[in-house]
């Protein structure tokens, strides 16, 4: 997993990304790129699968049309998915990627999708999360 792990770091550095924080031992690394949105991006390398999640808002009290948005929004992203947490308390995004073959490109694409999805949909989830939530 070590060779996995330091594999995707080199990437991300490569990537121009910031690591604010690494975990070598559970293999994870948090990432920050303000310019892109991100903040506090979760990249874990969980053998055989990288995991790719990025917490983006608390669900909001009043769901049922957040949920079909959400729903609405997935069918758009070039990569990964708008979820939520084990809790269903967070909107977050969520991609996963094989570690075995994985190449800058794909890791790129991944982070890209994520920037891109915040970009498009940045008014309605903001609109979302001034309903206030539940979490």
């Amino acid at each position: 997993m070590s060779e996995h792990f330091e594999k995707v770091k080199n990437y991300l550095l490569e990537l121009g990304l910031s690591i604010s924080s690494e975990n070598e031992k559970e293999a994870l690394v948090f990432v920050d790129d303000e310019d892109k949105g991100i903040k506090n991006l979760i990249i874990d390398c969980e053998d055989p699968i990288l995991v790719i999640e990025q917490r983006i808002m608390a669900v909001p009290a009043t769901t049922d049309l957040f949920y079909k948005r959400l729903l609405q929004m997935n069918r758009t992203l070039v990569h990964g998915a708008f979820a939520l947490d084990d809790e269903g308390k967070y909107l977050i995004f969520r991609d996963t990627l094989q570690l075995e073959n994985l190449d800058l490109n794909e890791l790129e694409g991944t982070i890209n999708a994520l920037s891109l999805a915040l970009a498009e949909n940045a008014s309605e989830l903001i609109a979302f999360s001034k309903d206030g939530s539940k979490g």
